[in-house]
């Protein structure tokens, strides 16, 4: 027998309350540097790596989902407890990798969200970046108001990026039995796929929202709280982590379809967002290259707030820095926009940023798996053995892979 209408109410208003972190968190599974790697793959090997989405967006999954649990049994973020739990010494290191990843991280954002301003509107690229800058610091300023306020703002831009290649999809007219065969069978055509499924697997997942993902729930953690209330809220959270990341799991792979329906097609092989963007006019029409800048822009902004934020997180948790809130943002800002002041080419910039960051993964990863798997720090919530077992493979595959690409990066490969 149905339950009474209003129970259903009551259920979806429940869970209404906890949704919103997730999707702050996905911003960074859909961010400038997914549009590079996935339209490069789609373009070169047509549908043959959408698999390799599938099983990043299963590991980044499983590992935000042990972040929120983190945050969820101790009340308490990832550099926080970091802080309560090694030396002095090693959370000074922990610190300085671990703002340099969330620096690396906003100039990636950054140039993605200054790009999309001067595809959009030929913005001069400087002046594009401080408009990125002033935007960001908006978005962010809005926590002043409430965690809330923020996780609706990037849930519209989430909604955007969604709205954008839902458009390029139906102009595309992509074979969508090969897309389905492709999605569920792994395949590897060659040396090249190989390597290029390494980038877009190993680059996944990104150590500021591994931090950040801890942090976001205590907006509903409670000092209070039962083993039974936690319990409750972590089965919430990842309701909110299922939907937010299958979400941006179906934008990645349409980033895929799209470049393997419109450029593998036509025998275009597309290595740079600008190529994309300026290609997309004569084959599909204006629509679909202003769908595709507006969703690069969404992109742009909505993960240079994550990463501000996350560099906030950051800043507090390991060493207990007090700095006033509106200069930690300007720190984690600065960076980005001096590169772009600069001029320095945003390819070399973006690679940097990328070894960066892959050198900065295990540093996150490692020490959540750790503390995640001691019963005083966890209680009821500790990892059980076949999680542990699971996660140390994940950390394995997806450490492996960023060090792949550390080495490919360094002797001049990629």
């Amino acid at each position: 027998m149905p339950l009474p209408k209003d129970t259903w109410l009551e259920k979806l208003k429940g869970l209404l309350k906890y949704i919103g972190p997730a999707f702050i968190v996905s911003v960074a599974y859909i961010d400038p540097g997914n549009f590079a790697t996935n339209i490069s793959g789609g373009s070169i090997f047509n549908y043959n790596l959408v698999w390799v989405i599938l099983w990043s967006n299963l590991m980044a999954i499983f590992l935000q989902s042990m972040s929120a649990k983190l945050g969820i049994a101790t009340g308490h973020n990832l550099p926080e407890m970091c802080s309560k739990v090694f030396s002095k010494k090693t959370n000074w290191f922990f610190w300085i990798e671990a703002e340099f990843a969330a620096m690396a991280t906003d100039l990636a954002e950054f140039l993605g969200g200054t790009l999309g301003l001067y595809l959009l509107f030929h913005i001069p690229m400087i002046y594009a970046g401080f408009i990125t800058g002033v935007l960001t610091f908006l978005i962010v300023y809005m926590e002043k108001y409430g965690q809330k306020v923020v996780e609706w703002i990037i849930g519209t831009l989430v909604a955007v990026i969604t709205i954008g290649y839902t458009i390029e999809l139906f102009l595309a007219k992509p074979d969508w039995t090969q897309a389905g065969i492709h999605t569920l069978i792994p395949s590897l055509p060659n040396g090249e796929a190989v390597l290029l499924a390494a980038g877009m697997l190993g680059a996944t997942v990104m150590p500021h929202v591994i931090y950040l993902h801890s942090q976001l729930v205590q907006a509903r953690n409670k000092k209070n709280f039962t083993d039974e209330q936690k319990r409750k809220h972590l089965r919430m959270e990842r309701i909110d982590i299922a939907i937010a990341m299958n979400i941006a799991f179906i934008v990645n792979a349409a980033m895929v379809i799209v470049s393997a329906a419109v450029f593998f097609r036509n025998g275009m092989v597309v290595d740079t967002i600008e190529q994309a963007h300026q290609s997309l006019t004569p084959l599909l029409g204006p629509l679909s290259s202003g769908a595709f800048g507006i969703a690069l822009l969404a992109s742009g902004l909505s993960s240079s707030a994550v990463g501000t934020m996350a560099g906030q997180t950051i800043m507090k948790g390991f060493v207990g820095l007090s700095i006033p809130i509106n200069l930690r943002r300007l720190i984690t800002m600065a960076p980005a926009l001096i590169i772009i002041a600069l001029g320095i080419n945003p390819m070399n910039a973006l690679v940097i940023s990328q070894v960066v960051l892959s050198f900065a993964l295990p540093f996150a990863i490692i020490p959540m798996l750790w503390i995640t798997s001691r019963k005083d720090l966890m209680g009821s919530l500790v990892n059980k053995p076949v999680t542990k077992v699971v996660g140390w493979i994940i950390t394995s595959i997806v450490v492996g892979l960023n060090a792949v690409l550390l080495y490919l990066t360094f002797t001049g490969n990629v």
